[in-house]
């Protein structure tokens, strides 16, 4: 049985390096894809290896740091690379499939037979560098947990008959984005003994499990790198307090783990409306104080809207707008010497 061999940083996989992996999928029996990270890059190589399992399930996906120079005219560089290379392999290569000219020297040191796929990047124009530089540009090109990844994400939260849906709304329509709808009010819709039955955590959990499923399902599809979200789970921590009485160490915990980059916060001057699932009035304020509370202890930057509906739509179109046009920064792969000039991974 033939096996093939990919290598690279995959910094971050874009669809340049699934075609590769692909082609040699094609050809051969088995195929090892190996995901070599330095310790200065911002996504870990095993995260990245996760990426690529869930786009190619057929190979075979392992990771492993490579601090070593990236050096091609370096007979010592290539001996610590080819090291690490042979200590991830479970078997011997027969096939050696790269982009570039280096995979030559590699299938020769690895006894393999070099396989080059789209010298030049003509058939999918895209490389690694082009993405992290800009992002959105090369959207197309990203699966869709990367996509995930790189989006910028904005949270619209505030306490009952404040606005929230409907600026988050109103936002998401603004940039063209997907709705992210807040599960927490239908869960009340729906729950076993109805709104005013007693609340237990079991519940919050499910409804914080929920808010963040359909807020990554939504990031996985966004056509733009941004997301507008009405709600999450940091919102299920304060109204958890409210219904059961304590916070939810589990609520809380899901909630430290997905923090966003703006929260916009809707003031609670506008008249009150009850719609049959709210607490009242007579709460409102006091909740209001609470989720300012909760924000000001927070790592996120936040900040308050208040006015009509159309001036709470200028400010934040204001404010969210820069998070578009600013991509995700990733720290710079090690330089690489000698190569060609799109390394494969760059």
């Amino acid at each position: 049985m033939s096996h093939g061999l990919v290598i690279g940083k995959f910094y971050p996989p874009h669809a340049g390096h699934l075609a590769l992996v692909r082609t040699a999928m094609a050809r051969c029996d088995r195929v090892t894809v190996q995901v070599l990270g330095s310790s200065q890059e911002s996504i870990t190589p095993q995260l990245r290896a996760s990426w690529l399992r869930t786009e190619l399930p057929g190979a075979h996906v392992v990771s492993a740091l490579d601090d070593e120079p990236v050096d091609y005219a370096s007979p010592r560089a290539w001996d610590a690379h080819v090291a690490v290379i042979r200590g991830l392999l479970d078997a011997p290569v027969d096939e050696v499939f790269t982009s570039d000219s280096y995979g030559a020297e590699l299938a020769r040191r690895l006894a393999a037979t070099w396989v080059p796929v789209d010298p030049g990047r003509q058939s999918t124009p895209v490389s690694g560098t082009a993405v992290r530089a800009d992002p959105a540009r090369y959207w197309w090109a990203l699966p869709a947990a990367v996509r995930a990844w790189y989006v910028r994400r904005v949270v619209v939260l505030g306490a009952e008959s404040t606005g929230t849906t409907t600026l988050a709304e109103d936002l998401s329509s603004h940039f063209g984005l997907p709705v992210v709808a807040e599960f927490g009010r239908e869960w009340s819709e729906i729950r076993p003994g109805g709104f005013t039955a007693p609340w237990h955590t079991a519940e919050f959990d499910l409804v914080a499990r929920e808010q963040a499923r359909r807020e990554d399902d939504a990031a996985a599809l966004t056509p733009v790198p941004l997301l507008v979200c009405d709600t999450d789970v940091l919102a299920t921590t304060v109204w958890h307090e409210r219904y059961v009485g304590h916070a939810s160490p589990s609520v809380a915990g899901i909630a430290a783990a997905r923090v966003p980059d703006l929260y916009l916060l809707t003031g609670d001057e506008i008249p009150f409306v009850q719609d049959g699932l709210r607490d009242g009035e007579h709460l409102r304020h006091a909740m209001q104080d609470r989720f300012r509370e909760v924000l000001a202890g927070q790592s996120a930057p936040w900040m308050e809207l208040r006015g009509t509906r159309a001036q709470r739509l200028a400010e934040a179109v204001a404010v969210v707008g820069p998070l578009l046009v600013r991509p995700r920064v990733l720290a710079e792969p090690m330089e690489q010497r000698n190569g060609d000039v799109l390394p494969l991974g760059a």
